[in-house]
């Protein structure tokens, strides 16, 4: 299950972009040739493409076939038999805080008796095996179609490094009948969070209205056609040309792709250096990354129309370097897989691709150990005592320990960065970011790794990845996240993966200057980076983005028509330029077409009513919030969505209804605080709302707004000593959070105390020193300070 999970984690909060499957961003002509010749290839093929099968293949690809047959690839989903269980099913037994699971065969079934969607003991058979090394995971089919998959795994290690047992993969917390995460819930549903990357050929067959499925594939496991296509043309064409004597070279032998990118492509080794030199630029579009992305990815799908080679935004929404997902120097922290790790790396700009590394058949690295790295980085210059600085220590210390670190996912399935970066112990220090050195040196300090690299390789820091300091301040809050963010957008160099992340950074501050970033990233050949700028003008009126984004209406890539037909939806057709109107609704409609595609998840459903309220078609937006309820009656976003809906068509004491009930369910949960306190405000209720605005500050103390908030509503009930120690506490967590600060001087201004107005505003000030406004304001109230002896 591991190969595609998205939501691993507690339902999002409010507050936060639920965008599962949504999307976005602009045209680019360059991409436009490509994609669209592609699709042509496909769309045009008669008869009809359709699937053969690996055995198929195997018969003229023998060598390809048999280092296929037992790779991770092969054997990423089976029927459960003798042959394919590796898990002991004889009569053992697991207990887990409280739940007594036993493992079992009966007239050469599998079968596991565990706690069911009631919390009670029930038998269930195991249908299919997930997966082999380092954890083989257990598949349960239900009658209305779901399959679940079970989440105690058997660790498939050797028992000397802890494996050949069962264990829970959430090891620190019981997970009853009632948790998101239980197996038998949404999270660990099959049919949408694992099918598309462990079978072939996958259609989810997802029945809204009667909440059933019909998923199939075309080959169980991940064969040939996962990542070359459908293969019926290109049978059709072997078949023509028997014994492959009598064709034209440039011919497409019927390939929907033609992985090339290794072909004919030169290196230079230059011998100062170590390292080597394309001598040929990489092209734009990596094919060969893009289709491994598709199950290497953090991503969701918006169409099941994949086309190996494509763009992967074309058909999936990709996770970009956010918070929370990765470091801000980008180093994987959540479980994001290898593409947008690989994409920001230097090897990645240099021309690098998977198969340079990897055997596309085997899964297994072309070379041992370091072998793998000294193909392009020579031995003379890196598996030196001066480079490796770990002379005699046993084991010896391999290149992956520094430059590709590992952290370990679903308790023992251990992962490497694929960032592939130098140690950055510095970066540690300043931005509070992992490093390979404290990761081996644990009693040491980040500080004394800095030290160690500075001696040995001097005080200046080489790295590719150079972005960090700009995501740390944005996340952070920081007075430079605005010049820092820009300076990474506008920066070429920069990997279009790390770009891409920063431009929706930018969305709190959109200034000329940015919107004018945004414009120029609009036409960036890579996606990603247009969908970054479309996130970026989210918080702009759609009409004031129209001329800026429309044109991204018609982009080749579905990912960016669809965000954009987002972005833009809340402007009446009416007001709409007619030219754009035919443009507009073809996009709308692909992006009503890609969250139906995901109507079994509750986010989908949150999306498309967003879209619907923004359009002002009130009825749809809250049958789909509605649903997004049933679906998961814990999902807050929903909820407050939903409530926020009501007050605009004047149903307050309906969404009041509807918040405290979602409470009920989630009394922890700080955005429902937040909206239930806001509408205790509009009622007129200020007892009411300071509770829920103090518990939403309390739970959620990393957001200072909510704590802006609730000092407001203080100040406004009559206690502006309370709001003014609840913004001290919330500037002493946040030091250069705008918001507070004004709060800070308007209150103590109001309080006729101009020193402590003043002392706020110098330090606002010191944050936007280029702001002529509030340059003369700060010296407005210094004189009246001054004045009034303060």
């Amino acid at each position: 299950m591991d190969r595609l999970v998205f939501l691993t984690q507690r339902w999002p909060k409010p507050g936060f972009a639920v965008l599962l499957v949504a999307l976005s961003a602009a045209f680019a002509a360059w991409g436009a040739h490509f994609s669209l010749g592609q699709r042509a290839l496909a769309a045009d093929a008669s008869p009809p493409l359709s699937y053969v099968g690996s055995e198929t293949c195997g018969a003229c690809h023998q060598d390809a076939y048999k280092a296929w047959v037992g790779s991770h690839h092969q054997l990423a989903m089976a029927h459960a038999d003798e042959k394919n269980v590796i898990g002991d099913f004889n009569d053992a037994r697991f207990e887990h805080f409280g739940v007594k699971s036993r493992f079992y065969k009966r007239d050469g079934k599998f079968f596991v008796e565990t706690d069911g969607t009631d919390g009670k003991l029930a038998e269930y058979e195991i249908k299919y095996t997930f997966g082999l090394y380092p954890l083989q995971q257990y598949l349960i089919p239900f009658p209305d179609g779901r399959v679940q998959a079970l989440s105690i795994a058997w660790d498939s290690r050797p028992k000397e490094k802890g494996g050949q047992r069962w264990f829970p993969l959430y090891p620190n917390e019981p997970i009853g009948a009632a948790d998101p995460l239980h197996w038998t819930k949404l999270n660990q549903n099959w049919n949408f969070m694992c099918a598309e990357c462990h079978s072939t050929g996958v259609r989810k067959n997802y029945d809204a209205a009667k909440n059933t499925f019909a998923t199939t594939w075309k080959e169980i496991s991940v064969g040939c056609e996962t990542c070359h296509g459908q293969g019926s043309a290109h049978v059709a064409w072997a078949h023509a040309h028997e014994g492959w004597k009598d064709f034209d070279k440039a011919d497409s032998k019927g390939l929907i792709v033609n992985f090339d990118e290794r072909e004919n492509v030169g290196w230079t080794h230059d011998a100062a250096t170590g390292n080597v030199t394309r001598k040929n630029s990489p092209p734009t579009l990596r094919k060969e990354v893009e289709t491994c992305g598709l199950c290497h990815a953090r991503r969701a799908q918006i169409s099941e129309d994949w086309v190996p080679g494509h763009w992967l935004s074309d058909t999936h929404f990709v996770s970009p370097l956010s918070h929370g997902l990765y470091f801000a120097d980008g180093q994987m922290e959540d479980e994001v897989y290898n593409y947008g790790s690989f994409k920001q790396s230097l090897m990645f700009a240099n021309g690098v691709t998977c198969s340079d590394c990897h055997d596309s058949h085997s899964s297994k690295l072309r070379l041992p150990g370091d072998g793998v790295c000294l193909q392009c980085h020579t031995a003379a210059k890196y598996e030196t005592v001066a480079h490796r600085r770990h002379d005699g220590v046993d084991p010896p210390v391999g290149c992956p320990a520094c430059h590709m670190p590992a952290r370990t996912y679903m308790v023992v399935d251990v992962r490497h960065d694929h960032s592939f970066r130098i140690p950055r112990p510095d970066q540690s220090v300043a931005l509070a970011t992992l490093n390979a050195c404290t990761a081996c040196h644990a009693d040491k300090s980040p500080q004394w790794a800095a030290d160690r690299i500075a001696e040995w390789h001097g005080p200046d820091r080489k790295g590719f990845q150079k972005f960090g300091p700009a995501f740390h301040a944005a996340w952070m809050g920081q007075a430079d996240a605005e010049r820092l963010l820009a300076a990474v957008v506008s920066d070429k160099q920069t990997s279009g993966f790390a770009r891409s992340g920063a431009l929706p950074e930018l969305a709190p501050y959109l200034t000329d200057a940015n919107v004018r970033l945004a414009q120029q990233s609009l036409a960036d050949p890579d996606p990603m980076v247009r969908i970054g700028a479309l996130d970026m003008l989210g918080p702009a009126p759609a009409e004031a983005v129209w001329p800026i984004a429309a044109s991204a209406l018609g982009d080749p890539v579905l990912g960016v028509r669809v965000r954009a037909a987002d972005l833009l939806a809340a402007l009446p057709v009416s007001r709409q330029p007619e030219a754009d109107r035919a443009a507009f609704q073809r996009a709308a409609d692909e992006f009503v077409t890609a969250q139906k595609l995901n109507a079994d998840r509750p986010e989908a459903r949150l999306t498309l009513g967003s879209f619907y309220a923004r359009q002002g078609r009130a009825a749809e937006a809250e049958a789909e919030y509605r649903a997004a309820l049933r679906l998961a009656p814990e999902f807050a976003p929903a909820a407050v969505n939903l409530a926020d809906l009501y007050r605009q068509t004047g149903r307050e004491a309906e969404g009041v209804g509807v918040l405290k009930e979602a409470l009920a369910r989630s009394p922890k949960d700080a955005g429902l605080h937040y909206a239930l306190g806001l509408a205790r405000v509009r009622q007129k209720q200020l007892p009411a709302a300071l509770s829920e605005l103090r518990e939403a500050a309390a739970l959620a103390p990393d957001n200072p707004h909510n704590a802006y908030v609730y000092a407001v509503a203080l100040d406004s009930a009559g206690q502006p000593g309370a709001a003014m120690r609840t913004l001290a506490d919330a500037l002493a967590k946040h030091p250069e959070n705008r918001e507070i600060l004004t709060a800070l001087v308007q209150i103590s201004q109001k309080a006729n105390d101009l020193s402590a107005a003043l002392f706020y505003a110098e330090k606002l000030q010191a944050i936007a020193p280029e702001d002529a406004d509030l340059r003369s304001y700060v010296e407005r109230l210094r004189q009246a300070a001054k004045a009034a002896g303060q």
